[in-house]
């Protein structure tokens, strides 16, 4: 009876650890697909339209070149592939 009192802590392990190989599996894969996301689907674009729109709010740029850059950074978006 000794063996088996002194045993059980260690079921309480099992069910912790594998919580934490999830969790760190979780953290692992979710920030590869956040990154690779962001990558392929405007993250850079988006980056440079506020750049556009910083310039053109600082008085860099006028209006019409604000909007024929604008619609060049948006027509040479990357997407989904078909």
């Amino acid at each position: 009876m000794m063996y088996h009192a002194a045993f059980w802590p260690f079921f309480l392990f099992i069910p912790l650890f594998w919580i934490a190989v999830i969790v760190v599996l979780a953290i692992v894969f979710g920030r590869r697909r956040r990154a690779w996301w962001g990558y392929h689907y405007g993250a850079q674009t988006s980056s440079a339209e506020q750049t556009l729109a910083q310039r053109y709010a600082n008085g860099d740029i006028d209006e019409q070149e604000y909007r024929a850059r604008l619609e060049v950074l948006r027509a040479n978006r990357p997407g989904p592939r078909a």
